[in-house]
């Protein structure tokens, strides 16, 4: 019997190769059962995809056949151009953006360098931002007197702060933020951020010992409608535009500030109180009492800025409604039927007195004669932004395209402004003579005024040459 080689396999051998093999082929069915459940699971997902796609075409199509509103908010979507089976995977939404809410900062924030002024709706005071170190103007608002009329945040606050967070341009004073004080109960405690200007032209009129040139002028006069233009294509209305309202700072940038009695308005106009702008800038329908009005309200204001910045004295400085009447009429001629259709309508224009229709010429306008220095396109156009009929004032955006500016001497260029000391960083500035804007209840009614014999003597008084000057 030949014997058995050592390197035959023992029977421990073979067991452990029957073993391994077993555990090889256990591992391969796992792995097929697991990519076959994969697979199912793949299939399954597909056809569940496939089925919500038809769903919502389906809904959608339903929707688009139906007039009657959908049951789900739709989403906004761009229009298809073709009116077949549209692919939903392309479809783009629209997308709005939108601010959140966040805490004000604290006022403790800045530090309160010295008090500027004290206006008709708030307290001006000079700040640095201790972080940044830049210099702002902080304005605390200004509570209503009367206990009763106290439900709030003042009405003209938040205008205000609306209308300045609106507005962006160069020629508008900027609203940086609103903080409020450590107790957040008390009303009083919100301060406007806004931008730090160095002076007001008010001031600047007062102390300057000679006159703006005419270059000057018109530079003045450009940013200032400008800005003006920017409100009134926005639906705002000033309402109080007045020098002391009108920051310039040393690179010669003009601000329009103190949004206090501005608002929004449409078109047609809603009824609108009478009881705004400051008294010597206010138009004359407003003090006839019109319930109805719009932007030429502001354009005559801009006429009264204009003749106050070329002179450096106030035009029309009426002490009452009846004296600004009286200083209005006798610069710019008494209304007729002619000059201001439907001007005996208004409410205060029924029980005036004023001369007859066989009056002599000389109850016309003097605008003229008052301003001979005034090229003639000058003239025309204080002429027409200071004239009686509102429909007939320039609006804002054709006064930046009036001849006036297109004459020599050019407007002068920001950068070669004059500069001015700034008081505003030294001291409190000069509280100035010019009126504030109504309150709320000064209702003033003018009663039967006797205008008829504003006009005597005139025709005695001595004329001028009649010539006008060329600026060369």
């Amino acid at each position: 019997m030949a014997s058995k080689s050592r390197w035959a396999n023992t029977a421990e051998d073979t067991a452990l190769e029957a073993k391994l093999k077993k555990e090889k082929e256990e591992k391969k069915r796992l792995k097929a059962e697991k990519a076959a459940k994969a697979e199912e699971e793949r299939q399954r997902a597909a056809v569940e995809a496939a089925r919500q796609r038809e769903s919502e075409a389906q809904l959608q199509q339903e929707e688009a056949e139906s007039d009657r509103p959908p049951a789900k908010r739709r989403k906004l979507t761009p229009e298809q151009e073709d009116s077949g089976t549209s692919d939903t995977q392309n479809v783009k939404l629209l997308r709005f953006e939108a601010g959140g809410w966040a805490p004000s900062r604290s006022v403790e924030n800045y530090d309160k360098l010295n008090d500027i002024e004290e206006g008709a709706y708030g307290w001006v005071a000079r700040a640095k931002e201790i972080k940044t170190g830049r210099v702002v103007a902080l304005k605390r608002l200004k509570l209503d007197n009367d206990e009763s009329m106290r439900t709030g945040l003042p009405e003209t606050g938040l205008r205000e702060i609306q209308i300045l967070k609106d507005c962006s341009h160069k020629n508008i004073v900027t609203l940086r933020e609103v903080v409020v004080g450590e107790d957040t109960s008390r009303i009083e405690n919100i301060f406007l951020v806004l931008e730090f200007v160095e002076h007001d032209v008010k001031s600047i009129l007062e102390d300057m010992p000679e006159p703006f040139l005419a270059s000057e002028v018109k530079t003045l006069l450009l940013q200032l409608a400008s800005g003006v233009a920017y409100l009134h294509e926005n639906w705002i209305l000033h309402r109080d535009l007045k020098t002391s309202n009108l920051l310039l700072n040393n690179r010669g940038q003009l601000k329009i500030a103190d949004f206090g009695m501005a608002r929004y308005v449409g078109d047609p106009a809603p009824k609108l109180t009478q009881l705004v702008v400051t008294l010597w800038y206010r138009a004359p329908e407003l003090l006839l009492g019109t319930k109805t009005y719009g932007a030429p309200i502001d354009m005559w204001s801009v006429g009264c800025i204009f003749a106050e910045i070329v002179t450096r004295e106030p035009l029309l400085p009426g002490k009452n409604e009846v004296d600004a009447l009286t200083k209005i009429f006798e610069l710019c001629g008494i209304p007729t039927d002619e000059s201001w259709p439907g001007f005996r309508r208004l409410p205060n224009a029924r029980s005036l007195r004023l001369p007859s229709k066989n009056a002599p010429a000389s109850t016309g306008s003097v605008i003229r004669a008052r301003f001979p220095l005034l090229t003639a396109a000058g003239s025309a156009l204080l002429s027409g932004l200071l004239s009686l009929d509102p429909d007939v004032r320039p609006t804002a955006k054709e006064m930046l395209q009036h001849e006036y500016f297109r004459q020599d001497p050019k407007p002068k260029h920001e950068a070669m402004f004059p500069t001015f000391p700034s008081k505003a960083g030294q001291e409190r500035r000069r509280r100035h003579d010019t009126p504030n804007a109504p309150g709320r209840g000064q209702v003033a009614a003018l009663g039967a005024v006797d205008f008829s014999g504003i006009f005597a003597g005139r025709d005695k008084e001595e004329r001028g040459g009649g010539f006008s000057l060329r600026m060369v």
